[in-house]
């Protein structure tokens, strides 16, 4: 016989709230219960930026195929995209690598009374065997520009995607220029570049929003094209930043592909 989960009361909210301590993303669970974000006012612009960004690309792919589409959410963290997609009517499989992220993600779900989405621990290096199957939309938002091998994570992105993945990154200044191949008069022209950044302080620290491991690998947008094909998605497009858009994205400092198998 199946059971019907009682609604969490507002009490229940508020002190599920306090017990998980601080929070990344900003959370309304109305009647005035809401999650107060860890970053700057000004700076939780970005999440409804990448929001519309992202439902931009997704209408103009998918139309009225949204509604019931499987969509994985690759490093989910506290479920904020995890929980828009679902209530676009898509079955969501949040994954994340950190246990607390997921406590959170779980939490918000159940707080919110969303039942379309679930969540399992796990590492973008290693999706393909951990799920064995594909999704036909698979979201990678905010994550690749904090992971030390920044290919072998978009081949493993790529395996999990049955159709599109968006992703969403932070990019450096690009750098164009040839480099000697073997010899003097060999030349090979760069395809973009990467660069490492030390995330050590934060990582130390135990700051959720860091990579598994201290080392950060940052493309520039050539780079990110050039590694999103040989990881076998064979169109990719950038997604234009709209009028209003968080200043990152508006300066391109940050970009959004989306990209098809």
């Amino acid at each position: 016989m199946e059971t019907t989960r009682e609604r969490m009361t507002t009490e229940e909210i508020s002190r599920g709230i306090r017990e998980l301590g601080s929070w990344f993303y900003p959370f309304d669970f109305g009647g005035g219960v809401r999650t107060t974000a860890i970053v700057p006012p000004a700076v939780t612009e970005i999440f409804d930026t990448r929001l519309r960004m992202v439902d931009r690309a997704l209408t103009a792919h998918f139309g009225p195929r949204i509604s019931g589409l499987e969509c994985l959410d690759i490093g989910c963290h506290e479920g904020f995209y995890s929980l828009a997609m679902a209530r676009h009517g898509m079955n969501v499989t949040g994954v994340d690598a950190r246990p607390e992220n997921l406590e959170r993600a779980r939490f918000v779900a159940r707080a919110m009374d969303i039942d379309n989405v679930g969540y399992r621990l796990g590492r973008v290096e290693a999706l393909a065997s951990d799920l064995g199957r594909t999704f036909p939309l698979t979201l990678f938002l905010g994550v690749l520009y904090h992971v030390e091998d920044p290919m072998m994570c978009l081949r493993q992105v790529s395996a999990v995607t049955g159709e599109m993945c968006i992703v969403e990154t932070q990019v450096v200044d690009e750098v164009e220029g040839t480099a000697e191949w073997g010899a003097r008069d060999w030349q090979r022209p760069y395809q973009g570049i990467l660069a490492l950044i030390d995330e050590t302080g934060e990582f130390d620290a135990g700051v959720r929003e860091t990579g598994m491991t201290p080392m950060a690998t940052c493309p520039s947008p050539k780079a990110l094209r050039f590694m999103l094909r040989q990881a076998g998605f064979r169109r990719v497009e950038q997604v234009p930043a709209h009028e209003g858009a968080y200043e990152q994205h508006a300066r391109g400092k940050r970009v959004v592909y989306a990209a098809w198998k």
